[in-house]
């Protein structure tokens, strides 16, 4: 695809950048439950080879969260909210599961990954919807424990491209990690996970065919370009609103539109995104 031709998709792009932006500051989300419904609904009506559109979308939101969660933790970082110990615990699991997550996501077939993505993505949003906070139960696990938990997150993070907040947080919640530094290691534990599953996508991608100029593997660098800028600009603007506005009544409209990208995206895929 050349310049001319990306033009009239540009707004399209910078527009899915100031909406994931927001909804990450006003909500409290990552982007990749909304990046990678709308980015494959993108790359379709470009015209992109259905065999890599999903794979694309995952690579490309993947390569996003690695910039927006370094802002994220120097935020959380200046406010006292990450648990280094924390981190420094999982991360050889976080590692271990993008490497894994990364290659499994690459062998999988478009439709078999929108099934992952919309069981999920319909979980993190049943949990919105209903405002669910899962109560205390124990203390952290040994490190041991959390490597296999670290393996799991970063594994299933691959699969549907996030940061993998929508797990970490209600198990650190549950292991009575209080919620605000629960929050706030995520987004420290968002940046490992993001960098193994760049990585990945981007060498699983490297002998693929037919995947459109301006690809690194399964990166699309025309859109993750076009993303940052905007993301990164409205989060602050989402996070001054959030004090604000009924968030956990947006949380649930929220919920319902990603329950319609979600079933979106499974019927697009399982009819051969025509």
């Amino acid at each position: 695809m050349t310049p001319m031709e990306l033009l009239p998709w540009l707004p399209a792009y910078l527009l899915l950048g100031c909406l994931g932006g927001f909804a990450a500051g006003l909500l409290g989300i990552g982007g990749g439950m909304l990046y990678v419904p709308l980015l494959a609904w993108l790359f379709e009506l470009q015209g992109f080879a259905s065999a890599s559109l999903i794979h694309m979308a995952l690579g490309t939101s993947l390569t996003t969260i690695v910039f927006t969660s370094i802002s994220s933790m120097r935020s959380h970082h200046a406010r006292g909210n990450v648990d280094w110990a924390i981190v420094g615990g999982i991360a050889p699991g976080i590692v271990c599961g993008g490497v894994v997550g990364g290659l499994l996501a690459a062998r999988l077939a478009t439709a078999a990954l929108a099934v992952i993505f919309t069981v999920f993505v319909s979980y993190s949003a049943l949990q919105m919807l209903l405002n669910a906070k899962p109560k205390p139960g124990r203390q952290l696990p040994g490190a041991l424990g959390l490597f296999g938990v670290g393996t799991v997150i970063s594994t299933l993070s691959q699969l549907v491209g996030a940061g993998g907040g929508f797990l970490s947080v209600p198990f650190m919640t549950w292991c009575n990690v209080g919620m605000h530094r629960a929050v706030g290691t995520s987004a420290a534990i968002g940046l490992p996970i993001a960098l193994t599953g760049a990585a990945s996508f981007f060498f699983s991608g490297s002998h693929a065919a037919g995947l459109p100029p301006g690809s690194l593997g399964f990166i699309y660098l025309p859109a993750l370009v076009s993303l940052l800028v905007p993301s990164v600009l409205m989060a602050p603007a989402g996070a001054r609103l959030a004090s604000r506005l009924p968030v956990d009544s947006l949380k649930r409209v929220f919920a319902l539109f990603l329950f319609l990208l979600a079933a979106k995206m499974l019927y697009s895929a399982l009819r051969g995104f025509h």
